[in-house]
């Protein structure tokens, strides 16, 4: 799958922020003896991931398992889409036809890289109580599990992606807004987690998949250096950061894709080429963008970039394991730590509350486009 940024980021306006709000108030009212006595671990079941440091979340919707890392060598098995298998080593191997030749060694044999999103799970401990901020109590909460399930709280699903999918989920790194919590009958915490700028959804999910984001961890890097500037090489699928002349970070990404499957040139998905600065930046974003067949429409993304008036933005990819290739519909895909580190460096700087941040120009840090 491949996604990126439209030439909107889809934002709720206030009236649907107040109306989901009161629905959430009459809901509690109405139906609190149906929160008290629902078992809600029916509905959302605990998954079992398997005992390893590292692992790796089935991102396709199969992945062959091979006996060597080597795309002609023996299939000893199959895994599929939302699988976790162990991921005990990365090696090179061979993949014909592709730029990665990353291959990840599991229980079972090796599996490509790109169809395995790198995972932990890691269990937090809930919060006993949410801080107060500019709009009310709440905190940015990050994914440390494989998955997470959710219940919706406020049927109907307004959002494509959850119409569409009967078992919604968040993913490891996925970040999102939570605002209350609450503790079943049998002695499970939940959040509510909900997007500041999404469709109006709002969902219950267990508190121990979220580890509370700090303040600190949002603190600008190196904020006193002026001449800071991003080199994004579409031909070699690398985002380099300097300061002035000196080259501080490195990160393989994934740009949008300059030809089509007979490999003719297209502008539709290319990243556009040319010098524009960083104008708004959120520490989670809604993405939906595309057309009807070949659209898409993403919960959660984190570390948001952007630096072109038609949306394309730097930011955090939990849905592929593919940098180094073309994979997206006009973004630079990077992986979660990168799109964190690069947030945190560039400028315009954006502060834990409310963690959204527009200016004008001429704007911040420079994002140079080149082939």
């Amino acid at each position: 799958m491949n996604f990126t940024l439209d030439d909107k980021v889809r934002e709720m306006s206030s009236e649907s922020i107040t109306l989901s709000r009161r629905q959430f108030v009459k809901q509690a009212i109405f139906g609190l003896g149906s929160f008290v006595f629902l078992p809600f671990y029916r509905l959302a079941p605990f998954t079992q991931f398997p005992l390893a440091d590292q692992l790796g979340r089935v991102n396709v919707g199969m992945a062959e398992v091979r006996n060597r890392p080597d795309a002609d060598s023996a299939i000893v098995g199959k895994v599929y889409q939302e699988a976790v298998v162990p991921w005990m080593r990365e090696v090179v191997g061979r993949r014909p036809l592709r730029i990665n030749q990353r291959w990840v060694e599991t229980s079972e044999g090796f599996i490509w890289t790109p169809y395995l999103q790198p995972v932990k799970n890691l269990s937090n401990t809930p919060v006993a109580k949410l801080p107060d901020t500019s709009l009310g109590l709440g905190m940015w909460g990050e994914v440390t599990q494989p998955y997470v399930d959710l219940i919706l709280d406020n049927p109907p699903a307004r959002a494509p992606w959850l119409k569409e999918n009967q078992s919604p989920r968040l993913y490891y790194t996925q970040v999102l807004w939570i605002d209350q919590i609450k503790q079943d009958q049998q002695g499970q915490v939940w959040y509510l987690v909900n997007e500041r700028f999404g469709y109006g959804d709002i969902f219950w999910a267990r508190a121990e998949a979220f580890r509370p984001v700090s303040q600190d961890e949002i603190a600008p890097i190196h904020p006193e250096v002026e001449g800071k500037r991003i080199v994004v090489n579409t031909t070699y699928q690398t985002l380099s950061c300097f300061e002035d002349k000196q080259e501080v970070y490195f990160a393989r990404v994934s740009t949008g894709i300059q030809f089509d499957m007979y490999g003719n040139r297209t502008k539709q998905w290319a990243t556009p080429l040319g010098v524009l600065p960083i104008w708004r930046k959120l520490v989670s974003v809604h993405m939906s963008g595309g057309t009807t067949g070949g659209g898409y429409d993403l919960p959660g993304v984190s570390w948001t970039s952007l630096f072109n008036g038609n949306g394309i933005a730097i930011h955090s990819t939990y849905w592929h394991n593919n940098f180094g290739e073309e994979s997206s519909h006009g973004c630079v895909n990077a992986a979660p730590e990168d799109a964190k580190w690069i947030f945190r460096w560039t400028n315009p700087v954006v502060s834990y509350d409310p963690g959204d941040l527009t200016v004008g120009l001429p704007g911040g840090t420079l994002v140079e486009v080149v082939e």
